[in-house]
């Protein structure tokens, strides 16, 4: 009960920021957080593993769940900074770099590391150094260390609004051609400057004055694309059930005349027997269908968080913990959704389901994770999450996600009806007669899987930008738009194929329909590949096997989400053209 209220307390805290507030000369902390090559945003380090000033003992701030999973690493600093107090040139520290620390400066400059600073909840960043390099004879290649930083800060009252960094009040430290031991003063210099700006307003001022350039937009050409596909996918539907299927109801509900019957029972009324053949492996299918459920639901509520304003940029990683939190809540969900099938569907080993639907997502996603961190451990990566983290998270799947998914199996089970069928299964079944190429589950596949991805290839530019790029995305109304665009495409074309595939008298529909859209997750890896080496510019093994390793998993939910939907739509239909019909 107390990590339930815990929890709940950490997720209601999401919503808000406490403005912190000054009086004249209080001091003002910063922090220092990390650094990392300007190109992968997920190679990060601590900010002290460069050779920079450092305190003599390290202490570091407490974080957050949501921080440390952001790789966010809040050292305290030697900078002293007073409120509303202008200083000019202050000595930092005297830098004594040996040869080993002024070749890893050098290659930090060189690979364009950037590093950040934390000043009332506000990311400052800045460049390690300068590059210059070009021409052919001679060739131009100059490393310049900025050893003084000028802090910029604007205040309204008793609030910081805004901060950032600026390099042009000193001039760098050439360190191509010179050996160490080698020493250099590193200064700083703060200026207050007033401003009008509520407080209200300072989240935006962050957000449109970003270190990381700001190329998000408001695509309308795509969504109003999505939309048209939209239409025309759910007028495709609304004619097959309209003028086909009103068509094959006055066909099959015919009277039995005897110079007609035999003639006229062929199509997908002939394989009323078999249709509700439940699928071979019921437990993974049913496992599949809850987690598949369980992942609708926690995007829905990500979605719907977002709109409320809930994630902002005074929050580091805050959506990383709605997202865990969210995972381990609604995995009563999934255990509740699994079970109830599985025992409609005449399932008796309830608890290796429940076990199986408990691991189908958390299994794959810790031998990943497990091989992911272990590479940002052994390169040094703030990353690699630390022990307290590892266990803290283990124990909150343990402690609550486990016994959910038990304990929504158990009232799954028991609430289990019979899966009403409107047609009785033949113990023997019926023979499936040869399909053409076009009706195989490869081609469903290319299809199903295909127009799904066209509804949002464009919106996925903007999320593998905002994942893997330095954009911040703050597009959620448009999010929430495609979205439902997805889940409604997915549905339609569901409805359309399984409608085809029953035509030509294969009653297999019940995995076909979950393979079929869930093939989007494989269009969506393909497209990564292309983001990754014709959009991007990441580079490097622990950069490649991150990008790779999560995106993989996002497929794998892609797969899970779109599966089930398409599962759940097809099973409506089915049930609705076989009500109607007169059985003999």
């Amino acid at each position: 009960m107390a990590s339930l209220s815990s929890s709940l307390i950490l997720l209601l805290s999401l919503v808000s920021v406490a403005a912190k507030s000054y009086k004249d000369k209080d001091q003002v902390v910063v922090y220092v957080n990390k650094v990392g090559p300007y190109f992968n945003p997920h190679e990060t380090y601590h900010y002290y593993q460069l050779p920079v000033c450092r305190p003599s003992q390290i202490k570091h701030k407490a974080l957050t769940l949501g921080e440390v999973l952001d790789g966010d690493r809040m050292a305290f600093s030697l900078y002293n900074i007073s409120f509303k107090v202008n200083v000019d040139k202050v000595e930092l520290c005297k830098l004594k770099l040996s040869e080993e620390d002024i070749k890893h400066l050098r290659e930090a400059i060189e690979d364009l590391y950037y590093y950040e600073i934390v000043i009332d909840e506000i990311p400052v960043r800045g460049f390690v150094g300068r590059l210059e390099e070009g021409g052919v004879l001679p060739h131009l290649h100059n490393i310049h260390f900025w050893n003084h930083q000028l802090i910029n800060i604007e205040y309204n009252g008793d609030k910081i609004i805004f901060a950032n960094i600026s390099t042009k009040d000193g001039d760098p430290t050439r360190l191509d051609g010179v050996n160490g031991p080698l020493e250099i003063p590193f200064t700083y210099s703060v200026k207050w400057h007033e401003t009008n700006m509520d407080y209200k307003d300072r989240e935006k001022r962050v957000r449109d004055n970003s270190f990381f350039p700001k190329t998000l937009e408001i695509h309308w050409l795509s969504i109003i694309n999505s939309m048209v596909l939209v239409f025309l996918l759910m007028g495709f539907v609304v004619i097959i059930l309209t003028r086909v299927l009103k068509k094959d109801f006055a066909r099959y509900n015919i009277e039995d005349d005897d110079d007609i019957v035999e003639e006229e029972d062929n199509g997908w009324k002939i394989i009323h027997t078999d249709v509700f053949r439940f699928p071979p492996a019921k437990t993974v299918f049913c496992a599949i269908l809850g987690v598949g459920t369980q992942f609708l639901i926690l995007a829905s509520s990500i979605l719907l968080m977002a709109l409320l304003g809930m994630f902002n940029v005074h929050h580091h990683g805050s959506i990383n913990t709605a997202g865990i939190l969210l995972y381990a809540f609604t995995s009563c969900i999934s255990g509740y959704v699994s079970a109830n099938l599985y025992k409609k569907m005449g399932g008796e080993n309830w608890v290796w389901n429940a076990n199986l639907t408990s691991i189908l997502f958390a299994g794959p996603f810790f031998v990943v994770w497990s091989f992911v961190n272990t590479v940002a451990w052994a390169y040094g990566s703030t990353q690699a999450l630390p022990w307290g983290t590892v266990i803290l998270l283990g124990m909150l799947w343990g402690v609550l996600g486990y016994p959910l998914t038990v304990v929504g199996s158990i009232f799954g089970k028991n609430w289990a009806n019979g899966f009403d069928a409107p047609c009785r299964t033949k113990n023997i079944a019926r023979e499936i007669p040869p399909l053409v190429w076009y009706r195989s589950t490869l081609a469903h596949c290319i299809v199903g899987g295909f127009l799904p991805f066209s509804a949002i290839s464009v919106e996925l530019y903007y999320i593998f930008a905002t994942v893997w790029g330095r954009e911040q995305y703050t597009l959620y109304g448009i999010l929430f738009v495609v979205y439902a665009i997805l889940l409604s495409v997915t549905g339609c074309i569901s409805v359309a194929l399984t409608y085809f595939q029953l035509s030509v008298e294969d009653y297999r529909w019940w995995w076909r329909s979950i393979f079929s859209a869930g093939s989007t997750g494989l269009f969506v890896f393909f497209y990564a590949l292309f983001y990754y080496f014709k959009r991007s510019s990441m580079s490097g093994m622990l950069q490649t096997i991150e990008f790779f390793g999560y995106t993989f998993l996002a497929c794998y939910v892609f797969f899970l989400m779109l599966g089930t939907m398409s599962f759940f739509a097809s099973l409506k239909f089915v049930r609705y053209i076989y009500v109607n019909i007169k059985m003999d």
